[in-house]
């Protein structure tokens, strides 16, 4: 098993329904900001991070991804049905391999060290079956909830208000083949984690930006001009 895992998948599925009209006759993560399409940011974070293998799910409006990405250095993996991302991440897995992957979402924007950098930088397998990388309420720009998880001095976490999940973790996949629904969240194979504390968290020293919405584009775009001032 390597030590720093080499797989990323990239969660670009999804309908996009909170960005209302924006997203009737476009996928969500071609919607640009700074004039620069969500799944090619992500791409850029990827690129900086050298991984060998790059996974895009894909459902809604494929044939607009699939032309997006053509000439790009990436394998498609298709769902007939929307599997959420535990079953997005187990229909993926041949194309991913045995190994830790990393996971990341599409729909945010970052500024600062390369998030894949900072998950490499701490992952360690022999006590972890996942990291995620958090954030700070504070430093969370376009995200209206109470946090996500309590973070604990050894540094593994526990869901609750606290620090906010930004969609980019690295995690071990043997246990998705455990779970007997076809369409779930990753939230079911943490929920195996918590009890044996080999869930942490690790934060994110830069900005993070959920362009989860329209108005979440406008905020990250102002975000990303402060940060190249």
């Amino acid at each position: 098993m390597p030590v720093t895992p080499d797989a990323i998948m990239l969660f670009a599925a999804g309908f996009g329904t909170r960005m209302g009209m924006l997203t009737k006759t476009c996928p969500k993560p071609l919607i640009k900001v700074a004039n620069m399409a969500l799944i090619d940011h992500a791409l850029k974070i990827v690129e900086g991070a050298a991984l060998e293998t790059v996974v895009v799910n894909t459902h809604y409006l494929p044939g607009m991804m699939a032309a997006h990405l053509e000439n790009r250095d990436v394998i498609l993996s298709h769902e007939v049905d929307i599997l959420e991302t535990g079953g997005g991440l187990r229909n993926a897995l041949p194309l991913l391999g045995a190994d830790p992957v990393f996971t990341f979402n599409t729909d945010a924007i970052w500024t600062g060290q390369n998030p894949l950098t900072t998950l490499a930088q701490t992952w360690d397998p022999e006590k972890m079956d996942a990291l995620l990388l958090l954030v700070p309420p504070d430093r969370a720009q376009g995200y209206t909830r109470d946090g996500d998880f309590f973070v604990a001095e050894n540094g593994t976490i526990k869901r609750g208000p606290g620090m906010v999940y930004t969609g980019a973790q690295i995690i071990k996949t043997n246990g998705l083949k455990t779970i007997s629904d076809e369409k779930f969240s990753l939230h079911e194979l943490w929920d195996q984690m918590y009890d044996t504390d080999r869930i942490f968290g690790v934060t994110h020293t830069g900005g993070w930006c959920d362009v989860g919405t329209p108005a979440g584009i406008e905020v990250a775009e102002k975000m990303l001009g402060q940060h190249n001032v």
